[in-house]
């Protein structure tokens, strides 16, 4: 089958969006709703725009926010308590599915564009990589030194060569041009087989250097294709961002 064939056959995915109502910053942050919803149906809305998504699940452990999303009218399932990462709660769910594609959508991100989850839906079918993610243009006003923004270099073919918290390329010549930065978003598309195999590779140096489960993949030998989007949605960490989303909710009302 070629990759047109597979584009034909496959363009379509589940998304899962995992959902937990602990948070050390920010305590049930899924269920904050100063703006008349919930902010997991904000994600959940915004994931079920995608043309390429036919059916959205809430992957939670707690009953609560379970159902928070059967009362707005959206598909949820408890998964166990004891999931170490998201990744492992996504792979839970995806056990019960038949779809080849599976997209983790963040629970965080109620601003994320419907169009990037294509892109990236699209970028995973119409190649040969077990998964894929999306990066943008490095915001100019953030510092390359700060390492909770994670950074990412393609070859030549858009597939990731490293994934760091510290800034690649390093730049060694006073004067050399600047590099095109990219920054990685932590939305992941991926193939069903690979999600359900994906806990049991054995963690790396890498991973367990700089905290990063995607780097359990490219030192395992297994390609990543990334997707450049315009830019990056902002995340909601803290109560101060979630303010925020809500004053631009608001303001765009």
């Amino acid at each position: 089958m070629t990759a047109a064939d597979r584009t034909l056959k496959h363009d379509h995915a589940v998304a899962i969006i995992p959902a937990r109502y602990a948070s050390t910053r920010f305590p049930a942050k899924p269920l904050a709703d100063r703006t008349g919803k919930c902010l997991v149906q904000h994600v959940y809305e915004r994931a079920a725009a995608a043309a390429t998504i036919t059916r959205v699940i809430v992957a939670t452990d707690d009953r609560r926010i379970f159902d928070a999303v059967r009362a707005f009218g959206g598909e949820a399932m408890m998964t166990r308590a004891d999931h170490v990462s998201g990744t492992d709660r996504l792979a839970e769910v995806a056990a019960g599915l038949d779809d080849e594609l599976i997209v983790n959508v963040q629970g965080d991100e109620p601003e994320i564009e419907p169009g990037d989850l294509d892109l990236l839906v699209r970028t995973l079918a119409g190649g040969d990589c077990p998964m894929a993610t999306l990066a943008c243009p490095y915001p100019a006003d953030d510092e390359l030194t700060n390492p909770n923004l994670v950074k990412v270099v393609l070859d030549r073919q858009g597939r990731a060569l490293y994934f760091s918290r510290s800034p690649i390329p390093f730049v060694r010549d006073a004067g050399a041009p600047r590099p095109d930065y990219l920054l990685h978003r932590g939305t992941y598309g991926y193939r069903r087989d690979f999600l359900l195999a994906f806990a049991s590779l054995p963690q790396g140096v890498l991973e367990q250097t700089e905290k990063l489960e995607q780097l359990r993949v490219l030192e395992a030998g297994y390609d990543i294709a990334v997707a450049v989007t315009a830019g990056s949605p902002a995340g909601i960490d803290t109560p101060e961002q979630y303010e925020a989303f809500v004053r631009r909710w608001r303001n765009s009302s």
